[in-house]
């Protein structure tokens, strides 16, 4: 009774609702649920891209599929670089749970201090954040068995060079994304690199893969390089130059070898090195391949190229006497001298005692043009063709700039400059018979024909002359091999300092070639600013010379040919400059 009385004096309730008001709101509310589903069809169906494209962005994600860098190979075989399995660690520093004792193992482990760690994790807006990158695996293992939150690895590849320090100026060093920096690391990085394959996947906020999302494009790996470098050529080159160099206290020094039959590079040692698993802290006097980027003025390697041309020429014969009393000349109110007067010389003694007046008279009977055509002809002021970062080309000028003494000082090795690489390829002329040989670092087990540049019996005559070097009364008896025949030039110039030269500051020289009879080698070793009392390049490179030789033609199997007995090393002519 109660609630009528209620329902009764509630004007609200008491009046009566008119039909269409309920089926308006139930209607509205039909037409609000069919605009729904309307907007939801075609969110889901029709104009999907703008929503597809914000979920990619939020958990789809491109992994890359890092491709095996292809390996350096020596000419046997063995390997100077190699990729192996180097596992990257990485954070979401938000996603970090770890406690204290945790936080200094991973350090330990990590190899960093437990604040240089704690501080990569302090910043919670990053999502992402390298820990450390190319970690050893069993490193990597016992990370992954902390099971830290939010901590991951990633697979990357890391290089190894088993022959370190003695073949690095050659083979060179990855950055820690895998790309060449130096060497044939660098001049062949897209051979070796080969290319990144990817996989298109879904991730959920932990970093874990959900499940994969289209195709997947495999990596291509890099291929394998085969260099003609053989690494116990190489070890033992750089060896007895290292030591040479530290029994000399000099500043630096490097050795080249050739095989003048194929052309082939065999060692490029210098010294100091360094080693490619420890670059911090590196110096550019030890980065650089001296040998190939360092350039000098070659002294008295030099005068066989003259005595060539005045050979070719006709203007003497080997046996042609020069007079070089009273052992200094004359030329254009300059005077030039031997180190020794010798009086009359003959062709053949001109180079063997290292005359510098003999020299010069030779090269004044000629034309300027006639010279710079035979040093071009050899290679000197043109760059290597070889694929090498940093290649120089030194410095020859043009014929028509040479005044009278210019002409006289480059007949002797001053006024021009050279690498030492290009002095060995130089000479090759004189173990192939007149033929300059072409260059190569890549395997080539073909001889490789070579530049005519002089007559086969004008470049043997200088062969006979460079034998003579290093016999009695030579100026490298100590180049001397145990059981083979050898022949070569000694070097030894003032080194450059401002506009003139440092009265006590010298590089030593020797580029020789064996064996005489039937030449298989060249070999060019120069020591640089020896200050332990000898700097003679027949004092302190020739016996690197030596024993470089000895090693490479038993590597090589070349039959010695000469009787193995002890060699008596008669003392050196002091050379002239």
């Amino acid at each position: 009774m109660s609630r009528s009385i209620q329902y009764i004096s509630s004007p609200l309730l008491a009046s009566r609702t008119p039909v269409w008001r309920g089926k308006l709101v139930v209607g509205a509310i039909a037409l609000a649920f069919c605009g729904l589903a309307a907007r939801a069809a075609y969110i889901q169906v029709v104009g999907n891209e703008f929503f597809q494209r914000q979920g990619e962005v939020r958990f789809a994600r491109t992994l890359e599929l890092p491709a095996n860098r292809g390996r350096i190979l020596d000419r046997n075989g063995l390997i100077l670089a190699s990729s192996v399995p180097a596992p990257s660690i990485w954070a979401i520093p938000e996603d970090v749970e770890i406690d204290k004792a945790q936080l200094q193992r991973l350090a330990k482990l990590l190899e960093m201090s437990v604040a240089e760690l704690a501080k990569k994790f302090e910043d919670e807006d990053k999502t992402f954040v390298w820990v450390k990158r190319q970690v050893d695996a069993a490193v990597a293992r016992e990370i992954a068995g902390m099971n830290i939150k939010g901590i991951y690895q990633r697979k990357e590849y890391k290089r190894e060079y088993p022959e370190g320090e003695s073949a690095v100026h050659v083979v060179g060093f990855t950055n820690v994304e895998d790309k060449g920096q130096e060497g044939v690391e660098l001049t062949f990085n897209s051979e070796l690199s080969g290319r990144n394959g990817s996989r298109r996947v879904i991730k959920d906020r932990m970093g874990r893969v959900v499940e994969g999302v289209g195709d997947q494009v495999p990596p291509v790996d890099g291929r394998d390089l085969q260099l003609s470098i053989d690494s116990k050529v190489q070890f033992f080159a750089y060896q007895k130059l290292r030591d040479a160099v530290l029994e000399n206290k000099a500043k630096a020094g490097s050795v080249v070898v050739l095989d003048v039959v194929t052309g082939e590079v065999l060692a490029l040692a210098n010294y100091p090195s360094y080693s490619p698993a420890k670059r911090a802290n590196l110096t550019g006097a030890q980065l650089r391949n001296r040998a190939l980027t360092d350039t000098f003025e070659p002294g008295s390697t030099m005068k066989p190229f003259v005595i060539a041309l005045a050979l070719e020429k006709g203007l003497v014969r080997p046996d042609t006497v020069i007079q070089t009393a009273p052992g200094r000349m004359t030329v254009g109110g300059a005077t030039i001298s031997d180190a020794h007067p010798h009086g009359s010389l003959t062709v053949n003694e001109v180079i063997q005692k290292s005359s510098n007046v003999g020299t010069v008279k030779m090269a004044m009977q000629m034309q300027p043009r006639e010279m710079w055509e035979m040093f071009s002809q050899v290679g000197f002021g043109q760059k290597p063709q070889v694929p090498f970062p940093g290649v120089v080309s030194g410095r020859l000028r043009a014929h028509k700039t040479w005044r009278p003494i210019e002409q006289a000082t480059m007949s002797y090795g001053y006024g021009l400059s050279s690498s030492l690489f290009q002095l060995a390829r130089a000479y090759s002329v004189f173990a192939r018979e007149g033929e300059l040989a072409p260059v190569t670092l890549l395997k080539s087990m073909q001889p490789a024909p070579g530049i005519r540049v002089m007559e086969t019996q004008h470049a043997q005559a200088v062969l006979n002359m460079l034998h003579l070097v290093t016999g009695p009364g030579g100026t490298a008896p100590k180049a001397q091999t145990m059981g083979y025949s050898v022949g070569g030039k000694t070097g030894t110039a003032h080194k450059q300092e401002g506009r003139g030269y440092a009265d006590k500051k010298y590089r030593g020289f020797f580029v020789g070639i064996a064996p005489i009879d039937n030449p298989r080698i060249v070999v060019a070793v120069m020591i640089d600013e020896p200050s332990n009392g000898k700097y003679f390049g027949g004092d302190v490179a020739a016996p690197v010379f030596s024993e470089t030789v000895q090693q490479t033609l038993r590597m090589l199997g070349v039959q010695p040919d000469m009787a193995v007995r002890p060699q008596i090393v008669a003392q050196a002519v002091e050379e002239s400059f």
